[in-house]
């Protein structure tokens, strides 16, 4: 699987959402290795869409496409200034990937320490958070070819649970496990109301 992630201030959320669906009904049928996608916006007013493809190659073909072009010149008028974008190769999902049954989405930004241990430390860690996080619908980290850090989406069926669950584990030894493979603090998207495709 292959990702790319594109965020950035929005200026016009209405017109972020009707290029989505736009996109959905109009490119999408012609895109080939188009796997689906994670879009929100913060209340705070940053977005980010989370892009999945089967391979850079598809990733890219569809970039070329004029189609495509003209449908993101029209969209980046969306965004205050330039929107940033990640392109990731190594991909790992949890729980069965993205879920289009959640309500809620937090995406989660950081530095890894050490990439490869962070991938194997997220592997041991997934029957663990299984137990003490049932309400964790599914799961999607992607880290950034350049070697910026890595985006992760957790996928949620409300955020009222999450909340709770957040709480009640604030403590836990796995909470702390996770934190510590952070180089620095993370930076969190709380998408209450995700698009999801």
């Amino acid at each position: 699987m292959f990702v790319q992630v594109i965020q950035g201030k929005v200026k016009d959320s209405d017109l972020l959402t009707r290029q989505m669906d736009r996109w959905v009904a109009e490119i999408k049928p012609g895109v080939k290795g188009y796997l689906g996608s994670t879009t929100g916006v913060t209340p705070d007013g940053r977005a980010i869409t989370i892009a999945r493809f089967e391979s850079a190659k598809a990733a890219a073909t569809n970039s070329d496409n004029a189609l495509q072009t003209a449908w993101w010149n029209e969209t980046s008028k969306a965004y205050d200034g330039e929107p940033t974008f990640h392109d990731c190769s190594t991909v790992d999902t949890f729980f069965g990937g993205g879920s289009d049954k959640a309500g809620f989405v937090q995406v989660i930004q950081g530095r890894a320490k050490d990439q490869a241990a962070v991938r194997s430390q997220f592997s041991s860690l997934e029957g663990e958070v299984r137990k003490e996080r049932p309400d964790i619908l599914g799961m999607a980290v992607a880290f950034h070819d350049d070697g910026s850090g890595f985006t992760q989406a957790v996928y949620f069926g409300s955020e009222a649970d999450t909340r709770k669950a957040e709480k009640a584990t604030e403590n836990s030894e796995v909470r702390a496990g996770y934190m510590e493979m952070f180089e620095g603090p993370p930076t969190f998207f709380d998408l209450k109301s995700p698009r999801l495709d």
